[in-house]
């Protein structure tokens, strides 16, 4: 069972407002939050030291979220992936549930608050 006030959630979003947004929310929320602007810099951080979460943009600059799933599919990672992302087609979201995310929202149709609560299940769950 993870402690949730340590608990330590990567947020890979090219987006300055969204990172912004979700790095003020979490970080209210009492988690350690790091962030990561695009792929690379995500699978960096990653082999510094494992998350209890990563929040994963699909849509990055330099190597795309997919890019970052294929180097840790489900299966070989610790640690669940929340796929947040403006791709709402079935092809997409095939994809990423291949590629083993545990949760896919589509950005416009979710809010921080149930971003938040979503995670915290997940956490809650997590051996």
């Amino acid at each position: 069972m993870i402690d949730m006030q340590s608990a330590d959630i990567l947020i890979a979003e090219d987006d300055a407002v969204l990172r912004e947004v979700y790095q003020k929310k979490f970080s209210m929320a009492g988690y350690k939050i790091r962030l990561a602007i695009n792929g690379e810099e995500t699978l960096a951080l990653i082999s510094e030291k494992a998350p209890d979460l990563l929040i994963l943009d699909l849509n990055m600059p330099v190597m795309d979220g997919f890019q970052v799933l294929e180097r840790y599919p489900r299966g070989t990672r610790q640690f669940p992936v929340v796929a947040l992302t403006n791709f709402g087609d079935k092809a997409s979201r095939d994809r990423g549930v291949t590629l083993g995310v545990d949760q896919y929202f589509i950005k416009r149709d979710m809010t921080i608050k149930a971003l938040v609560a979503m995670v915290e299940g997940i956490l809650k769950n997590k051996p």
